[in-house]
């Protein structure tokens, strides 16, 4: 301390932190520093006007209010003070001149700091004043304090600093007060209705303040405290109100002494407060009521208000409390006015204890109205412990005293009300136990027997509540407890006249649950217990015709309560019930009349139908509870009698239906109720139900009258159910009922779109009621046939939706198969070892199924399959608990399929195909194959090919018991390719096509040839897949050649009876197969298989293309050409020789002759071939093709061929003899050494009865000449020998074989050896003589070139007798020279150059080898005349021949010719010499040239005059 005062020395001014440190100590060390401050202050005073810094202000203003602070501690204490001697008259004067400073010269400044920090000094200081100093500083001390209210905003400290000085003031009797009450009332008013901020500190301490200074002014002048608040809680003001009513809570509490006589007064005047809506006011008014609690303020007249208005506020609904965003919005939201009300009144209840005679028992009159609902479980609890309380003043009084308690509820009235609350027990804060332990308490006061029972039971309901919550309790069963609860509490009491009074206190109180329907369900079926535990039947009549008359019909659970008190009634009153419903039917209100009852009078016709749906409804539920023993009797005559009566109405006659949907399902619901309780009737099963088909019709249309696409009533699900229970009622429902009952369900739960799952994946629970109601009627309509006939008619319901394009649909679907079958399954009995006959169609219509894009499917489709299995077991003999390894692999395969991927997911198909395959009996295989073929176009991608994979594996595993059934499978494959056009589906065709022939070729061949021609795409395709594996592809083509070439290529038949010459006609057989054929070929996988049987395929089809040239396609596709022609349908047209040249083409590309197929192309050679008249030329050119580009392959093809020299058909011989002719032309045939072979095999045909053959054996030979020049002479007889013997064939009428050994003759003249040619000559030249005047070209000019060729052959070494042929034909050659034909002309030229040198006339030689070149121009008169002239000079003696053999030509059908003939007699007279022109006939030649003259070619007439000049010399 010396420390410190040596920085604190007097006219010095100190540190600040010195004088702050000195009020520091001050009050953290009373006692040791209080007896320095008189010196402290000595020296601080004249510092305090040297102090100018605002901040050296602040803190001597905070040194004198710790000093002043720390002394009034001391003198409080000073009985412990170390100096008792210390008096507050010490510090007065220099108090007091410190005071004079801050107040007058500080407090004016300008700084809020400074200002704040006076403040806060002048409170503490104003204790330490001088009285007569504060009474003379108070006018302008508290005006100055509260004018700083203005100027600053946190006023926490000014607050605090008044109630200091108020208090100072009040502690000497001031009587300033009085005269600044209302400015100071007016002030603190307004602080307390400044709206508190709970985060902020700063006004919450101002709140306080300002009631501590308001606790003054209370205890100082209460009744001018009072005039001034009071007219403020009449105002609407919020703030105003809420601040009053905290100011009147805190002086009630604070100045209790005060205010106890103006209680009257304050009560009354609360009257506005209390019916103010606003939550912050009501919230104040709360805690008002408590501390008039406290006070005995409620003891008073109008406490009771205050009581009522607790309750009010206890039965807020919490959700309707006010949520402001405000200042305060989480102050009310953490504690809102309901949840203060209630611990108010627990509070009040159980800590106050003068409350006790208040609240009992003026409590119990709130359970009763409805509006009090809300605060029931406070109610209950608080009544609880005050009755409890009560019971240990008095164990045995009862509790309640109703003499001159007129208000009090009637033990009725209780528990009707506490029993119907119980039954939402957790509803309100769980009131469901709050009012059952009331009740429990009051049991004595219930009813004086109840008291042992009840102290048993309702623990037990308790402690059945306490073992769940409000998620996990049945309501159902919940209200079953209490519903058995009150049965026995009516059994104990045993008294008619309480029980009725009991049923009319309830049927009273059903209006006020109108907000609550759970609660008045519920409370209709306490009044049909009560009911039916009275034994006064006008009483239940009565009532009940109360309950009709007074229903809401219009709400669904009032009805539906409405109906149980009726149904639970009837169980005890069966007849009574019934009558009473009877008597209301036939009352007025079905004929909307006047004169029907006041209680329906303004009735629309709407609210009628809800009349009869409740009606409805209660037929329903009586029928449920009725005594089974009772039942059957009533139960067409009185029930469904009715309920037809209510349902329907007749307008004229008519019988009208109503179209209410609420009616509709009261009907369902009751017909479901009605037909269940008969099937549970011991003699059901029995019982003839004579309105079933009408009832089941009824059911049908209502489902059927649903929208297809939603699910939003129970409609369905209601009418399903009673239909479940009305097919296992006799008699038995026809089959179309049944169908259309089937059929209508299944449309009207699987089209229901599926709604989006919630958050935890479930569905909800209608559509999930409504399926289980589907999966009950069908499992009971299959119940009545479990025969395996009886389950495929429900798959067969099934089927579309189990195939249908939409997933959610397929799921449902299979769900249902999968239910189906498991019951079909379980209780099966299988007395005989009977087939499962339609296990195929079943498995096949299932498996795909395994690969459905949608998992759930995916794994019922394999459970149907493990069912249909363990099914065949049962039917072979199995018993129902045997369990197969195979078929439970199906399990674990089940398992596997909730996410796969597709190679999982197909293996997993093959998998399942396999284990069915083990299980499958061979004669259910067809009809599963058949049902998976139907899958192939299933629109779910993933089924085809699961289908496919199945297929597939059924075909390897089983396919060797399928022979029979081959032709329809592959039918079922062509008509699922052209239903479907998925590439997907073709490749699974195609592959079963492939397996299936691997085992069964040749019946796949004959299958497909049996397709309709021409064969479609799909069937092209079918063909095209027997090509993918070498192998097969042999066989497959080995079975079309042999098809090919076994029929007969045609058929001839007149198209019309007058026609010349038949028609041929393709066989259908040798068709199909080259079609077919073509198909394979064209397939490039049938490459290794076409090279191995290439020259078979090569020779078959060349015959087969000879075979087919001219021929028509049969009839019948003849026909369906003109069909599609006339119909405008684009068409493919079926010609059989082009189709077998296609398929040539195939087998030539697809053997790897390319360049043959291409050198054909580009000669024309392919249209030759399928030409008539070009059919040889295009053989021909199609073997120099193949000898040029394909020569190693010639000689299997050739022996090939070699075979055909015996065939039937003239025109295959044609073929293979043309082919083989030609390639003789080819020297490939030298160098495969195949010359000889070749030779003999034509050689041999040269006897062929067809003329085209022998000449082109004739052409063969000769084209040796070509082919093979060194080996003519080698093998020149046999070559002369056929020669010659075409020249003489005489069974050709058209001499074409003559015209071929001709031309062949004179290609092998130059290359035979002259010893083989001399034998030969002149009978050659002797037989080709005629020819020369042929009419045809080719012979005239083939016949004179030969005998040119002859002549040549001779040179040199001509005989005799062939000089003679040579000058017998030199005139017909002269002549020829003017041939209109070139090419005869050209072959003069050439057989007069020959001839020459065999005239041995040289000039002749020279002559004819100058005029007559190939490419030189001839004057033939000039030349003509040359040669006669020779002629006549070395040949003298052959004038007479020449001039006969030119006078034969003067009638030559050729006018050249004509014209030449006299000019070579001319020229030949010309120059005969005299002594020779006696051989000259000159008659017979005038005569012939006058016959010339005549001629009407005028060139002729010319020529004829010119020779007959030159005859002059013979005049």
């Amino acid at each position: 301390m010396e420390e410190m005062l040596s920085k604190f020395q007097p006219g010095v001014l100190p540190h600040h932190f010195v004088v702050q440190t000195l009020a520091n100590l001050s009050v953290s060390n009373v006692f040791g520093m209080v007896p320095f401050l008189t010196s402290i202050l000595s020296t601080m005073l004249p510092m305090l006007s040297a102090a100018k810094p605002d901040s050296m202000r602040v803190v001597f203003c905070c040194a004198l209010q710790r000093f002043s602070e720390s002394t009034l501690e001391y003198l409080a204490d000073l009985d412990q003070a170390p100096d008792p001697t210390v008096r507050k008259d010490a510090f007065a004067t220099d108090i007091f001149n410190a005071y004079d400073i801050l107040f007058h010269h500080w407090l004016q400044s300008r700084e809020a700091k400074l200002r704040l920090a006076v403040v806060e000094a002048l409170g503490p200081m104003s204790h330490l004043l001088p009285s007569e100093k504060l009474e003379e500083q108070l006018p302008k001390l508290l005006p100055g304090v509260l004018g700083l209210y203005k100027k600053h905003t946190e006023t926490v400290h000014v607050s605090k600093s008044l109630g200091q000085i108020l208090e100072a003031a009040a502690s000497v009797g001031s009587r300033t007060l009085d005269v600044q009450l209302d400015s100071l009332l007016a002030a603190l008013h307004a602080q307390i209705c400044v709206p508190v901020e709970s985060s902020s500190p700063l006004v919450m301490s101002n709140q306080k303040e300002v009631l501590r200074c308001f606790t003054v002014l209370a205890c100082c002048s209460p009744d001018r405290l009072l005039a001034f608040l009071l007219p403020k809680l009449d105002t609407s003001n919020e703030r105003t109100r809420v601040g009053t009513l905290q100011v009147v809570r805190h002086i009630i509490n604070s100045a209790a002494a005060q205010m106890e006589v103006k209680q009257p007064f304050i009560l009354s005047s609360m009257k506005l407060p209390l019916l103010d809506t606003n939550s912050k006011v009501k919230r104040a008014v709360v805690q008002v009521i408590s501390a008039m609690a406290h006070h005995g303020y409620l003891e008073q007249p109008g406490g009771g208000a205050m009581i009522e208005y607790l309750v009010q506020q206890c039965a807020l609904p919490p959700d309707a409390e006010p949520q402001k965003l405000g200042a305060d919005s989480e102050a009310l939201a953490a504690d809102g006015v309901r949840a203060i009300g209630v611990s108010t009144l627990y509070l009040l209840s159980t800590t106050v204890h003068r409350m006790g005679d208040v609240l009992w028992p003026h409590l119990l009159e709130f359970l009763i109205p409805v509006r009090f609902t809300g605060a029931l479980t406070p109610l209950c609890r608080s009544l609880v412990h005050l009755a409890q309380k009560r019971q240990e003043a008095g164990a045995h009084a009862l509790l309640i005293q109703y003499d001159g308690n007129a208000t009090l509820p009637s033990p009725y009235a209780m528990t009707t009300r506490l029993l119907a609350v119980s039954s939402s027990p957790y509803l309100g804060d769980g009131r469901g136990a709050a009012s059952l332990r009331l009740l429990s308490v009051l049991r004595r006061d219930i009813h004086p027997r109840l008291g042992q029972r009840w102290a048993t039971a309702i623990p037990l309901l308790l402690e059945h509540l306490d073992g769940h919550t409000e998620e996990t309790l049945s309501r159902k069963e919940w209200e079953e407890k209490l519903l058995m609860f009150l049965r026995d509490t009516l059994a104990v009491v045993s008294d008619n006249t309480w029980i009725c009074q009991l049923s009319l206190e309830m049927c009273k109180q059903l209006p006020s649950y109108d907000g609550t329907p759970l609660e008045k369900n519920f409370l209709y079926k306490c009044i049909g217990t009560t009911l039916g535990a009275a034994s006064s039947k006008e009483v239940v009549r009565k009532h009940l015709q109360e309950l009709l008359e007074t229903a809401r019909c219009q709400e669904e659970s009032e009805r539906e309560g409405l109906a149980c008190c009726f149904g639970i009634c009837a169980s005890s009153h069966l007849d009574d019930t019934l009558a009473q419903l009877e008597d209301f039917v036939k009352s007025d209100v079905f004929r909307k009349s006047a004169g029907i009852f006041n209680i329906f009078k303004d009735r629309s016709e709407k609210e009628v139908e809800k009349v009869k749906s409740a009606l409805i409804l209660c037929y329903g539920h009586v029928a449920a509870r009725a005594p089974r023993e009772l039942l059957l009797a009533r139960v067409e005559s009185d029930i469904f009698r009715n309920m037809s009566q209510c349902f329907s109405t007749k307008v004229l006659g008519i019988k009208v239906e109503t179209k209410d949907p609420a009616l509709r399902l009261c009907l369902a619901q009751s017909v479901c109720m009605a037909s269940q309780a008969i099937c549970s009737s011991s003699h059901g099963s029995s019982f003839q139900l004579l309105r079933k088909p009408e009832l089941v019709a009824q059911m049908t249309e209502f489902i059927k009258a649903e929208p297809p696409d939603s699910l939003r009533t129970p409609m369905r699900e209601k009418a399903m159910l009673a239909c479940t229970y009305l097919a296992s009622l006799e008699p038995a429902l026809e089959g179309q009922a049944q169908a259309d009952l089937i059929h209508s369900c299944l449309h009207g739960v699987m089209a229901v779109l599926p709604e989006p799952e919630g958050v935890d994946g479930h569905q909800e629970p209608l559509y999930l009621d409504t399926v289980q109601a589907l999966k009950d009627l069908l499992t009971s309509l299959l119940q009545r046939n479990m025969t395996p006939q009886g389950l495929q008619v429900m798959v067969e319901h099934l089927s579309p939706w189990i195939k249908s394009p939409r997933g959610h649909e397929r799921a449902r679907a299979l769900g249902l198969s999968a239910c189906l079958l498991q019951y079909f399954l379980k209780h099966v009995h299988v007395s005989a070892l009977v087939p499962f006959h339609n296990l195929g169609l079943l498995l096949g219509l299932f498996s795909p199924r395994c690969a459905d894009l949608w998992p759930a499917t995916r794994q019922e489709a394999v459970s149907c399959v493990y069912s249909l299995l363990y099914l065949q077991l049962g039917y072979e003999g199995f018993s129902r608990d045997y369990r197969d390894d195979v078929v439970e692999q199906l399990l674990t395969l089940k398992d596997g399929l909730v996410h796969p991927d597709p190679a999982t997911l197909f293996h997993t198909c093959h998998s399942i195909a396999q284990i069915t395959g083990k299980r499958l009996p061979p004669d259910q295989l067809i009809s599963l194959l058949l049902t998976l073929f139907e899958s192939l176009g299933d629109p779910d991608k993933n089924c085809s090919r699961a289908a496919t994979v199945m297929i597939n594996c059924l075909l390897k595993e089983r396919g060797n018991v399928l022979l029979e059934k081959v032709p329809e499978i592959v039918s079922m494959l062509r008509s699922k390719l052209q239903e479907t056009r998925g590439e997907h589906v073709l490749q699974a065709a195609q592959h079963s096509v492939y397996v299936l022939a691997a085992r069964h070729h040749a019946a796949v061949v004959s299958s497909l040839l049996g397709s309709p021609l021409p064969f479609d795409s799909h069937t092209c395709t079918l063909w095209r897949a027997l090509a993918v594996e070498p192998s097969l592809t042999t066989q497959v083509l080995g079975l079309l050649l042999e098809k090919m070439s076994r029929d007969v290529p045609f058929k001839e038949s007149r198209a019309f009876l007058l026609s010349s010459a038949p028609d041929r006609v393709a066989t259908l057989l040798p068709l199909a197969a080259t079609c077919a054929l073509y198909e394979v070929a064209s397939a490039p996988a049938s490459g290794p298989a076409v090279l191995e049987l290439y020259p078979q395929l090569l020779a078959a089809l060349l015959l087969r293309v000879s075979c087919t040239v001219g021929v028509q396609p049969p009839r019948n596709l003849q026909a369906k050409e003109r069909k599609s022609a006339s119909s405008g349908l684009a068409s493919r047209r079926l010609e059989p020789c082009s189709s077998a040249v296609e398929a040539l083409q195939a087998v030539l590309l697809r053997g790897g002759n390319d360049d043959v197929v291409q050198r054909m192309e580009l000669e024309g050679g392919w249209q030759l071939l399928r030409t008539s008249a070009g059919h040889e030329e295009g053989v021909t050119r199609l073997a120099s093709a193949m000898a040029k580009f394909a020569g190693p392959r010639l000689p299997l093809m050739m022996k090939a061929l070699f075979a055909t020299q015996s065939s039937v058909h003239e025109i295959q011989r044609v073929s293979s003899t043309a082919f083989l002719a030609e390639l003789l032309s080819s020297n490939v045939v030298n160098d495969l050494m195949l010359l000889e072979s070749l030779l003999d095999n034509l050689l041999a045909r040269q006897k062929d009865v067809c003329a085209r053959v022998r000449r082109l054996v004739l052409r063969g030979l000769a084209n040796i000449a070509s082919g093979s020049p060194d080996k003519v002479r080698a093998h020149g007889p046999q070559l002369l020998t056929a020669m010659i013997g075409g020249l003489d064939d005489g069974e050709d009428p058209h001499s074409l074989v003559a015209l071929e050994a001709m031309v062949g003759l004179a290609r092998l003249l130059d290359l035979v050896e002259a010893w083989d040619l001399r034998s030969v000559l002149l009978h050659v030249a002797i037989r080709i003589r005629p020819f020369f005047d042929s009419e045809k070209m080719e012979f005239r000019s083939a016949s004179i070139r030969l005998f040119g060729h002859l002549n040549k052959a001779c040179q040199g070494g001509c005989e005799d007798v062939f000089l003679e042929q040579v000058v017998g034909g030199l005139a017909p050659l002269l002549l020829h020279l003017q041939d209109p034909q070139p090419p005869v002309a050209a072959a003069c030229r050439f057989a007069l150059r020959m001839c020459g040198p065999n005239l041995e006339c040289e000039e002749l030689a020279a002559i004819f080898q100058k005029h007559l070149q190939e490419d030189r121009g001839l004057h033939f008169g000039e030349f003509l005349n040359t040669t006669c002239k020779h002629l006549m000079h070395h040949f003298p003696d052959l004038l007479g021949r020449l001039l006969s053999t030119s006078l034969f030509y003067f009638k030559s059908s050729w006018e050249d010719i004509r014209a030449a003939a006299p000019m070579l007699t001319g020229f030949l007279v010309l120059h005969v010499e005299a002594e020779r022109r006696p051989q000259v006939d000159l008659e017979q030649l005038l005569a012939a040239l006058q016959l010339l003259l005549q001629d009407p070619a005028p060139a002729v007439r010319v020529k004829a005059a010119e020779t007959l000049g030159r005859l002059v010399k013979f005049a």
